[in-house]
């Protein structure tokens, strides 16, 4: 009874959407104050029933009813608690699931939180997230039911997919989703702005914090995906040029470039056009993430396999949204005013520029992504596209902007002085060079540009602090006065400190694992001693251990630093009973920043094993400067602008669209 309820919570939220999805847009374009005030309360029951829909769901995998065929086929009754829950959304129509509730919790945070929202907007953009969550919810209940009954129902289920059954790979996806879906927000104030024809500072400052908020997840979620595929696949990387992970990182670009451009378009009403493009572009690219994902034309690790009628009806509402937000877009946006003129050299051009360049790499990771596909469909030759073509085309438009950003908040709005941001970055230059420096002293011409990275990467986080000593004057007015400045300095100045330094911190992190690391692929046997980076590693031999629902076989090495025993590493090869899969679980031993990292490959009749050893110097940096990063799109968040309203539009100026319409 309990299935039956969440099937039916969900089919009525479905109804609620279709309401809510023309009743307060009708009432926006007519003013009729009454149906716009139907969109919140709306929002927020459609956001309970899905909840209870969830709930039941899980339900269904905590007390293993098998009689549901979505149970039956992701999980069993040895499974831990923690990866039943998970199980929920370890597969296509529990995931859908989940998309949908964070769709419409995301509305019913608009409906709660967004009461300095002018009534006619807010409740077009609630119509507008409806039309989204109509369109999915109608593709979970025709095609995706996760409530379907079996007739007899089994003793026992076919166990969820052993790569799934990990820590990580619970926490990415609702991340993931969270960043993902959150972009629709942004969507929607789009679209509900173009509709309504108010396009102003104003909206920038109501825009932001969603963006924020979607960019802090995507940001968190792609990096539990790279830290997960590094130790759970047994490959040693953190990054393979996967196309789902291109679909995740797409929205990531777009979106940075989103809040960067938002920021000119609050303070100087300028990039309206722009920014509102955006805003579309960036949530179209997670549907097409989406479609890529569920619509069984790629064949990945991270991939659904679902069968291509779903993904035809993905395709369906990737072309409604994305194909009606662009062609509304073509029809208003010609309509808007200019905003306010800046030089070239100000903040407003740095960030234009680090807009241009995002944009260009959103590109060139899109071309490299969809080319195959495309050449596939209308040739049927298939080529893969991966590091190389990404290394060649993305890596040279990153490293001019990462040269900029120090820059971009030194420089005055409307008319920086150029000469005056480069002498308050002397200090930062003067550190990125000796750090480069240091790097060749060390390794000489081994690694011929980890110097020119390394630089780049210290550069970036000097530049950043740079920028908070500058604006509390403390070498002008002492060290007393300064921190008082320091500490009232608004969130927001903060929060871009962190996140450029977080930045820093990645690249330093990329840069040093992949120039220094240590990598040793070679067969063992038990006695057998080997030197990986700076630590000896010896083999003991295999020895076979029970898991819940696994058996596995562990190799037991020691680690030593100078001839005492500093450590012991247990890497193992799982085979899970139900599915006879195997998976690597990679042994990992953390030193400082460094990590020393062993995986299992086959093992011989006479107890030898084939091995894969690295030394990674500094590369837990990857992760913890996407920390940093996200710790600084919280701290924005909390900013008190972004709380206390829009700014008020000056004197004799239009709010929204020129006389012309």
């Amino acid at each position: 009874m309990i299935v039956e309820t969440g099937h039916f919570a969900l089919a009525l939220a479905f109804v609620l959407a279709l309401i809510q999805s023309v009743v307060p847009v009708w009432g926006a374009v007519t003013d009729d104050r009454r149906l716009m005030q139907t969109a919140a309360p709306v929002a927020n029951v459609m956001f309970a029933l899905v909840t209870l829909s969830f709930a039941a769901l899980t339900w269904a995998y905590l007390a293993s009813d098998f009689s549901v065929v979505n149970v039956w086929e992701n999980s069993h009754s040895a499974k831990p608690l923690i990866f039943k829950i998970s199980g929920v959304w370890g597969n296509h129509e529990g995931s859908m699931l989940l998309w949908v509730l964070i769709l419409v919790m995301f509305g019913s945070l608009v409906a709660l939180f967004s009461g300095n929202v002018p009534a006619q907007l807010r409740a077009t953009v609630l119509g507008v997230q409806a039309w989204i969550t109509a369109a999915f919810l109608l593709f979970v209940l025709a095609t995706s039911n996760p409530f379907e009954r079996i007739a007899n129902a089994p003793i026992e289920g076919n166990d969820l997919n052993p790569l799934l059954q990990d820590i990580g790979l619970a926490i990415h996806p609702p991340l993931l989703y969270l960043g993902y879906v959150g972009f629709s927000i942004t969507f929607s104030f789009a679209v509900a702005a173009l509709i309504l024809g108010r396009i102003d500072a104003a909206w920038a400052r109501w825009v932001r914090p969603w963006a924020l908020l979607a960019w802090v997840f995507l940001t968190l979620g792609i990096s539990m995906g790279s830290y997960w595929a590094y130790y759970e696949l047994g490959w040693g990387g953190w990054w393979f040029w996967d196309p789902v992970e291109n679909a995740s990182f797409m929205p990531w670009l777009a979106g940075t470039a989103l809040l960067h451009s938002a920021i000119v378009m609050e303070k100087r009403e300028a990039l309206k056009v722009w920014t509102v493009l955006l805003a579309i572009f960036t949530f179209s690219l997670s549907l097409l993430g989406t479609f890529l994902v569920r619509s069984g034309v790629l064949t990945s690790v991270h991939a659904f396999a679902v069968d291509p009628e779903r993904g035809l009806f993905i395709l369906v509402i990737l072309c409604i949204f994305i194909g009606g937000s662009f062609t509304l877009y073509a029809w208003r946006a010609p309509m808007l005013k200019q905003g306010g003129l800046f030089a070239p050299i100000s903040r407003e051009g740095a960030l234009v520029l680090n807009n241009l360049f995002l944009t260009a790499a959103t590109v060139s990771v899109l071309v490299g992504t969809l080319y195959p596909l495309a050449l596939e469909a209308v040739t049927g030759e298939k080529i893969s596209v991966g590091a190389p073509f990404f290394n060649l085309t993305f890596g040279p438009l990153m490293i001019p902007l990462l040269l900029a950003v120090p820059f971009g908040p030194l420089l005055a709005w409307k008319r920086g002085d150029l000469l005056a941001a480069t002498q308050r970055l002397y200090a930062a230059f003067g550190l990125a060079l000796v750090a480069a420096l240091a790097v060749f002293w060390l390794w000489g011409m081994k690694q011929v540009l980890a110097p020119i990275g390394v630089g780049l990467a210290v550069w970036i986080m000097a530049g950043s602090i740079a920028e908070l000593v500058t604006r509390t004057r403390i070498s002008e007015i002492g060290l007393s006065r300064g921190l008082s400045r320091l500490a009232g300095l608004p969130r927001s100045a903060f929060g871009t400190t962190f996140g450029h330094f977080g930045i820093g911190v990645t690249l330093l992190g990329i840069v040093m694992s992949s120039a220094f690391q240590t990598e040793l692929v070679r067969t063992v046997r038990p006695g057998d001693t080997f030197d990986v980076g700076a630590y000896q590693l010896v083999f003991s031999g295999i020895a076979p251990r029970q898991g819940p629902n696994f058996t596995e076989q562990v190799g037991h090495f020691s680690v030593r630093q100078g001839g005492a025993e500093i450590a012991a590493m247990d890497p193992s090869k799982r085979i899970y009973q139900a599915r006879g899969m195997p998976t690597t679980e990679a042994a990992i031993l953390t030193f400082g920043f460094s990590q020393l990292y062993v995986s299992l490959g086959e093992t011989r009749d006479d107890g030898a094993v084939d091995i894969r050893a690295y030394f990674k110097p500094m590369i837990t940096l990857i992760w913890l400067g996407t920390l940093v990063m996200s710790i600084g799109g919280l701290i924005s968040i909390t900013d008190r602008r972004l709380r206390v309203g829009a700014p008020k539009p000056a004197r004799g100026k239009a709010a929204g669209l020129s006389p012309a319409e």
